[in-house]
């Protein structure tokens, strides 16, 4: 039985040695590879723009003079996920304006970590003062749902309408809580670099789990074609970001934020007109989310897309065009 014991112990101890080496090894690569500058990175069918405490990267297409939509991406995306989707509408005759949202993409992080519903809309109305677009269409996905609703919440009389695309990040519900401790074991790790940033470079930023992330997201693997996994990829050669995604991912794991999006009543003074897309297989954020959010809108409609998972423009382009054009038009 001891003898037993012992073999356990020794296989245990080799595999948690094993892991902790793989974890050290991504750790050194991330350190190594992780060096470029924003300026030098960012793809040159965009441009910077100072909108608040950060500089925002944006891509635009279509005539100046287009009614304007601006899209807004979900977790570790970024504005060139939306290009199908925004060379078609520009096509259309819109003008396409995608934004990476802090600290996503190319986007300058902001100084101190502020990546809350209420600053990340903030940032959206600078822009668009910045581009001097009065009124605007918009368009968030995923967990940029937060950042969108926050945005019509703010400052509805100039939103014309609202796309919403299987969405979440809206924090509905939640209630002023009494500041906690900061001893959880979540917590601790998630506010220690040493710990937290290894274990995401192993994981979340490890281009080798890239495909296998994305995955779970769509229904057909195959979505997950070579171009949109280097997509993906692309701007995890920027200084830092590694330790960027740790930052992020620890304000919004460890920071209840109660804001304009929390109260649903505050959702009865959004008139304008609203589609709502979710994909009937959605296993990241339910349909029936979807379902609740069009009771508590007043000028909303819920189109669910056949054969999709989470992310709609990406699974069935041609016909997330069709839906959003039909709506738009």
């Amino acid at each position: 039985m001891k003898k037993w014991i012992r073999r356990v112990l020794i296989a245990f101890g080799a595999t948690l040695a094993a892991l902790v080496l793989v974890i050290v090894l991504f750790w050194v690569r991330a350190e190594l590879h992780e060096n470029e500058a924003r300026a030098d990175a960012a793809p040159s069918t965009g441009r910077f723009v100072k909108a608040g405490n950060v500089e925002l990267f944006i891509q635009e297409m279509g005539p100046a003079d287009g009614q304007s939509i601006v899209f807004i991406h979900g977790t570790a995306a970024w504005s060139g996920f939306w290009r199908e989707t925004m060379i078609a509408l520009a096509n259309a005759g819109y003008h396409c304006i995608g934004i990476d949202i802090p600290p996503f993409g190319f986007s300058e992080k902001p100084a101190r970590p502020s990546y809350g519903n209420k600053d990340q809309a903030r940032r959206i109305v600078a822009l668009m003062d910045a581009l001097n677009v009065s009124n605007t269409v918009l368009l968030g996905h995923s967990f940029g749902g937060g950042a969108t609703m926050e945005t019509a919440l703010m400052i509805p009389s100039r939103i014309d309408a609202l796309v919403l695309l299987d969405v979440g990040g809206l924090n509905l519900n939640i209630q002023h809580a009494p500041e906690g401790d900061n001893t959880s074991a979540l917590s601790v790790f998630m506010n220690t670099p040493v710990l937290r940033n290894p274990v995401l470079a192993a994981t979340a930023t490890n281009p080798m789990l890239t495909k296998t992330i994305f995955s779970t997201m769509v229904l057909d693997p195959d979505d997950v074609t070579p171009e949109l996994v280097s997509l993906v990829q692309q701007p995890l050669v920027l200084k830092d970001a590694t330790n960027t995604l740790g930052e992020w991912l620890t304000y919004v794991l460890t920071v209840q934020e109660v804001s304009l999006t929390s109260n649903p009543a505050n959702y009865e003074a959004l008139t304008m007109p609203t589609l709502i897309i979710w994909g009937d297989s959605d296993t990241i954020i339910p349909l029936k989310d979807g379902e609740y959010l069009k009771s508590i809108l007043p000028n909303a409609e819920l189109v669910v897309m056949k054969g999709v998972n989470h992310i709609p423009y990406i699974e069935d382009n041609g016909k997330f065009v069709e839906i959003a054009l039909a709506f738009l038009n």
